[in-house]
């Protein structure tokens, strides 16, 4: 941690000592009325970090709750920004929105990251990621984040953390809402909604468009030439449909499925024959096709015993480029049968049993490739008055890599006035993506997981409307998966003469996130620091495109119908291609006017001093953009 001590008092620095000084105020103001609110409000339900309903204070790891109010309020522009801003992760983009984009939760590559829908893993097993481009806002309810090892509960790729995400439940009385709203740069989006229950029925299904002229993603003089003045845009609609039809009380089936369809542009370069010179002219560009299909059986077998089974389906398919495009086709189908046992009312056993089929197709494969894997995992969680214990184990059986056996040991302890002290430790690993195995003159079948150790302690306080936490974390990483130049070190077959995927690699990914929140009267405060110190340990340099520290501080006003907003939010310094890209602050306003209990009139104005962000390098974010917009929620329709 010496690195955070010695860095230079950069702007960015010392911003960061002052979200510290800020986020520690916004502590002590809540002390002296922790008794008074101690019994106000019961800590919200989290699924993620036992993979069964628990409350949050009760839970050994690092969790983050962003509910539909927050997401509905929020003035982030798409699912990595709001992650970026509610969750304190590192965000990494090919452009503005709509653009390629991948998330570092506590400096761990995006694809060390599990995303699930509902439940079901989702992403594309040719690239080893989730395309959060193509995911939208608009249908989703609610989203919890693990911050930490997840390989234990959930299998390959939770090495960083997981993420899951939950869309709309119809309830209650039926309801209709919808949304419009347009912003510079040609942008528009739209969305409506209907849901309700009754009758044994519960049922949503809802659409949304946004679309935006956007600005050309890369900068002029970029070290590849692919710079092409024209504007590079994108497109994306998406449908949601979620049924349920409870049988008899305690038994229910449902089925769920999202549909999203994501245009957008790209600048790159052909080489086309005879010559093969560069061309950056052609426009560029992405068509992907997503889809998650789900039906599930929850049912209360008996008072100590609920189980449920779900059968998923996700699919992608991908197609990139201009005059050549390359075609990428994933599909995945999980089947998971998963049982609860309460073991009395402060002690819970589950167990999992759970089978993944992958295949995937591309013109860079000599044939469509598959594999499965088959796994089982056992996990506890319990309290003994102030202590908080907590343990799972899982085993997986891959038909490429073979065997993997991880798990997790986490304590906590109740020290009163709603003060938790935590410790956690765990072993992970990410599966090498199907590029990383059969890629053509790239993948070798005989490349390894990569496997992590993480251990972190931490302090938490929650009661009522306000929270804090500190939580300190290391993680190693080995078996790193990485491009190996070095042509000694790959097939002999001479497609590998520029060389092959190879486990090289080791990392430390260490640091510390702070959080804060508290409402006082009208006002609501919120704030991040998230410190992190991510290195090669064969080399010592930092891991491309990680920043040393990012801080959000956001303040929410509300007085009559008028609710007002702000989010400042400051990146450090990254490394990325051997170019150091400059850090940043950035600082977003908005307002909501409820007209009416139906009614509300929204603008919000993004990156207010029209900062020129670098998100990666050569690559260009938006500049400045306003936006005006309108909402409407009737119920009772």
């Amino acid at each position: 941690m010496r690195s955070f001590r010695s860095a230079p008092r950069a702007p960015q620095a010392v911003f960061s000592r002052y979200s510290f000084v800020l986020l520690s105020a916004i502590t002590a103001a809540c002390l002296p009325i922790m008794d008074a609110q101690a019994q106000t409000r019961l800590a919200p339900v989290v699924v993620i970090a036992t993979r069964e309903p628990v409350p949050l204070d009760q839970v050994t790891a690092d969790v983050v709750v962003i509910d539909a109010q927050r997401i509905r309020e929020s003035a982030a522009d798409s699912v990595e920004d709001l992650l970026r801003r509610e969750a304190g992760v590192q965000l990494s983009r090919t452009g503005g929105p709509g653009h390629s984009a991948g998330i570092f939760i506590r400096g761990a590559s995006s694809q060390s990251t599990l995303v699930l829908v509902d439940g079901v893993r989702i992403g594309s097993a040719t690239l080893g990621q989730v395309s959060f481009d193509a995911i939208s806002l608009a249908q989703i309810e609610r989203i919890e984040v693990l911050r930490g090892p997840g390989s234990s509960l959930y299998g390959a790729d939770a090495l960083g953390g997981v993420v899951r995400i939950t869309t709309r439940r119809g309830e209650g009385p039926a309801s209709f809402s919808g949304h419009i709203a347009a912003g510079e740069y040609g942008s528009k989006e739209g969305e409506i909604s209907v849901g309700g229950a009754g009758g044994g029925f519960d049922y949503t299904a809802s659409f949304s468009r946004e679309s935006s002229d956007g600005a050309s993603t890369l900068r002029a003089g970029d070290r590849f030439g692919n710079y092409n003045p024209d504007r590079d845009g994108y497109s994306r609609r998406t449908a949601q449909l979620r049924l349920g039809y409870t049988v008899a009380p305690g038994h229910r089936v449902a089925v769920s499925l999202v549909d999203a369809r994501l245009r957008s542009q790209y600048d790159a370069s052909e080489f086309a024959p005879p010559d093969y010179a560069q061309d950056p002219s052609p426009n560029f560009g992405t068509r992907l096709d997503t889809q998650v299909l789900a039906v599930s059986y929850d049912g209360v077998i008996s008072p100590i015993w609920t189980t449920r089974v779900q059968l998923a389906h996700n699919a992608d398919e991908s197609l990139d480029g201009a005059h050549f495009p390359d075609r990428f086709i994933t599909r995945r189908d999980q089947y998971t049968w998963q049982n609860a046992f309460a073991l009395d009312a402060r002690q819970q056993l589950v167990a999992v049993l759970e089978r993944l089929e992958e295949r995937a197709k591309t013109s860079a494969f000599s044939s469509e490739k598959r594999r499965h894997n088959d796994s089982l995992g056992l996990g506890y969680s319990g309290k003994f008055g102030a202590h908080l214990l907590s343990a799972d184990v899982r085993h997986d059986d891959n038909s490429v890599y073979g065997g993997k056996t991880t798990g997790r040991l986490g304590w906590g302890y109740e020290l009163g006035h709603g003060l938790t002290a935590r410790a956690l430790a765990g072993t992970t690993f990410r599966a090498p993506s199907f590029n990383d195995l059969f890629y053509t003159g790239y993948g070798v079948d005989t490349v390894r997981p990569e496997r992590g150790r993480s251990a972190e302690i931490g302090l938490s306080w929650l009661s009522g409307d306000s929270n804090a936490s500190v939580t300190l974390y290391r993680n190693r990483v080995r078996d790193l998966i990485a491009y190996e130049p070095d042509r000694a070190f790959c097939p002999v077959d001479s497609s590998y003469d520029f060389g092959c995927a190879r486990n090289i690699n080791r990392a430390r990914l260490q640091g510390a996130t702070l959080t804060a929140g508290h409402r006082i009267g009208s006002l609501s405060l919120r704030g991040t620091v998230d410190l992190l110190n991510a290195k090669d340990e064969r080399s010592g340099e930092r891991l491309e495109r990680r920043a040393r520290h990012q801080e959000t501080l956001s303040a929410d006003y509300q007085i009559e119908a008028w609710t007002f907003g702000a989010t400042l939010m400051t990146l450090g310094n990254r490394p990325d291609g051997g170019k150091r890209l400059g850090g940043y602050s950035t600082l977003d306003l908005q307002a909501r006017w409820r007209l009416s209990t139906q009614w509300q009139l929204e603008a919000k104005v993004l990156n207010v001093g029209d900062r020129d962000i670098e998100p990666a390098r050569d690559y260009r974010a938006l500049g400045r953009q306003g936006w005006i917009g309108l909402r409407y929620s009737g119920i009772g329709l």
